[in-house]
Order: C-alpha cells, then structure tokens, then sequence
C-alpha cells in the first residue's frame, strides 16, 4: 500500500500541475495576450510619474557598465537610477563612480561592507524620489520598453502593488544554460500565467520587478533576514491584499548558472528561501480573510511532499534490491514504463505550448526545443534534492540571521 502510494503520487502530482499551468495559461493568453501589443508598441500611459531604476550592486565589475547602459536608454521620458555599492571587493564602486559623470540622472549609495540585498534594495527605496520603483539586478539587461510596461500595470490601479517581468536568459553556450531557456519559457513562464488567471502569484522575479513605494512601506519593505526576498515581499503584499500583476512584455535579459555546482547553489538558495517564507507566515495565512493565498501555499506543500515521495521511492527501491522487503513496501523502480511515457508526453505538449506563446516576445525560442527533453531528468532530480537539503536548513535556522551577498555563478559567455 505504501508503495503503491508512493509511485501513485509520484506520478500523478507532476502530471495533473503540469495541465492546471497549461489551461492556467491559456487562459491568461486568450485574456490577456492574444490580441495584445507588442513590447515596443506599450499602451499610452494617462501621466508620466518619475520611475526610480534601482540596481543593488555586489561584485559586479565585469556587468555593471552594460547593465547601466541598458537602464539608461529606457524609452521613458522621466526617471531616475539609483545605484547600490554593497561592500563589493571588486572595481565595482569606482565603476559606478565613473558612471555619475556619463549619466546624469545616476545616483550611488556605497554601503562600507556586505549588507545583503535586501538592506540595499530598501536603502535605495529610502532614498527614492519616486512613488514607483523598478528593481533588477547587477548584471541584467533591461528592455527599452520594459519599464514602460511596469508602469502601465502600476499606474492602472491604486492597489497594484508589484508587477513581475520576464526574465529571459542571455547565456546559451552549454547544455544547462539551453536547457534554463526554455525553463523560464516552459515552466516559470506558464506558472505565472497561470498563478496570475487565480489572482495571486508565488513570486516576483527578484531580477526584474516593479513597486509601489506605498505598497513597500506598508509591509515594511525587504526583509534582512530572508534568504530569498523576491518571494518574501510577494507574499506578504499579497497578505495585505495588494495586487500582484505578471507582464511577459516587460523583458530582461539575465545570466544564469552554468555548472551544475551553481545551478545547486542557486537552486538550494530557492528551496530554503521558500521553505523560510512558508515556515514564517503559515499560520498567518490561515484566516478567512486570506484565503485567496491558500492555493499558492497548497501547491507549495504539495511540491515539498513530492520531493520526498520521490526520496522515499527512491530509498525504497535501493533497499528493495539489498533486502527483502514486505509487499506493502516493495517499490519496483522509481517511475515504472507507461507513466513515464505519459509525463514524457505531457511535458512535450507543455513545451510546445509554452513556445507556441513565447514566440512574441523571443525570436527562433523554437530551437531550444530539442534541448527541452533533457529537462525532467536534469531539473526534477536538482528539484527534488535542493528541496529535500533546503528545507531542514530552512526549518532549523536561527531566527534573524543576515542574509547576505554570495556572488552566484554568471554562467559561461
């Protein structure tokens, strides 16, 4: 029986998600993207409030000019960039110093040692001159239009407190890099648009995210001691019953891990941040008047379950092999013949649609699709592993530690 439940689960979690993402999705397309327009035609705004481009820098020499560029050529006509110098070791703070004299609306905060992204991201808020914030990352490349779109989703309601974009993976050179391309299309891409057509979002992306500053101060901005902040702040705005939006035209072009020991320390930084956030706030989410936050938890707990289940197959179908086990335990393999034909083929209508709707926004995204069929392998089991290390590390770390900058694998250029 407990095997029989085990491989069940295995099989049929990872199956029926995968079509909830894919009608969630389509959904969102025909609502909201079919007869859309395009990132470089955005809808006109009613006002043209100044926008605050905020960057938090550590380490970041060899990307911080380019990133900085690419901000400052935003095809909107009143911002401003604050940037944040976190106790960098590397040239990055004379860089950014250079940089005030070629960019004019350019402003640097320089923090003396490692305060962690959080404390950066909230100093810059602090010391912005705008209502409306635009956050990405060191090392990102926004779109031109980008921050166009943001501010549409942010100036289109009072209670529109964030608005996620699309990241989109710049580095391309091995098999994991081709391989997180159509991740982000495939799998984070759907998820978001499904997560958004039920009315509350997992996550902003950390790497490109716009704020209401009113928003950020009600809920009391980063949190300093959270291993992932993005997913922090997402949940507690959406507490407060803030709005959370998703908008695909809102690119940003990101470098990602490579190795797989960078991959397994980003990924492991995801597992343990969510796992942190749920810990945190479980009990506070289970009131009425919260109750449209309870799928978002739901489908997190059903995620960590199946990490373990498949641990637990796992572990089952070695001892199996070594001793005798009694039948009610016997685990013949981990996923038997016909249901992994099944996912096999669930995953490659997923990719396909995914594609299918990322056409738009990413030119020839369809030749990534050959590296598509490696994911279930490579990313299920780096899945199943941070979460199984992460979440303990999550459950059992001390309440109020810093968390601070490890500069993460820029992937192969």
């Amino acid at each position: 029986m407990v095997g029989r439940f085990l491989l069940a689960y295995a099989f049929y979690y990872p199956l029926s998600m995968a079509w909830v993402w894919i009608f969630g999705a389509l959904t969102y397309y025909l609502r909201r993207e079919r007869n859309a327009r395009t990132r470089d035609l955005p809808p006109d705004l009613p006002s043209w409030p100044k926008a605050t481009l905020v960057v938090p820098c550590h380490n970041e020499g060899d990307n911080v000019r380019e990133t900085l560029e690419y901000l400052a050529g935003q095809i909107y006509p009143n911002f401003e960039i604050i940037a944040v110098n976190d106790g960098s070791k590397d040239n990055t703070g004379d860089i950014l110093n250079e940089l005030t004299a070629v960019y004019p609306q350019l402003r640097v905060i320089h923090f003396p040692k490692n305060q962690g992204k959080a404390m950066g991201l909230s100093m810059a808020a602090l010391a912005s001159n705008s209502e409306y914030l635009i956050c990405i990352d060191g090392d990102a490349l926004l779109d031109p239009y980008a921050t166009h779109w943001l501010m549409w989703h942010l100036l289109s309601g009072e209670r529109v407190g964030a608005v996620t974009g699309n990241p989109r993976i710049r580095n391309r050179s091995s098999l994991l890099g081709r391989l997180q391309v159509g991740e982000f299309s495939s799998i984070i891409g759907l998820i978001k648009r499904a997560q958004r057509t039920s009315g509350r979002i997992f996550t902003v992306s950390g790497v490109i995210a716009g704020f209401r500053r009113t928003a950020l101060h009600q809920v009391g901005f980063w949190s300093k001691d959270m291993m992932t902040e993005d997913i922090d702040v997402s949940w507690r705005l959406q507490m407060n019953h803030w709005d959370v939006r998703y908008e695909p035209n809102a690119l940003c072009w990101i470098l990602m891990p490579e190795t797989i020991r960078g991959l397994w320390k980003q990924r492991l930084r995801w597992a343990q941040g969510g796992a942190e956030v749920s810990k945190r706030y479980f009990k506070s989410l289970l009131t009425w008047r919260r109750r449209r936050m309870w799928p978002v938890i739901f489908e997190y707990l059903l995620s960590v379950f199946w990490s373990y289940d498949m641990l637990g197959i796992l572990v089952l179908s070695f001892l199996g092999t070594v001793v005798p086990l009694p039948p009610w335990l016997y685990v013949a393999g981990p996923i038997p013949t016909w249901f992994g034909a099944i996912l096999g083929t669930t995953c490659i209508v997923q990719f396909l649609f995914s594609i299918l709707i990322d056409r738009r926004y990413e030119d020839r995204i369809g030749r990534q699709f050959i590296w598509i069929i490696w994911y279930p392998l490579v990313y299920w089991i780096l899945g199943m592993l941070t979460t199984v290390v992460g979440v303990p590390k999550a459950l059992f770390k001390r309440k109020g530690t810093r968390a601070v900058w490890d500069s993460p694998d820029r992937g192969i250029r």
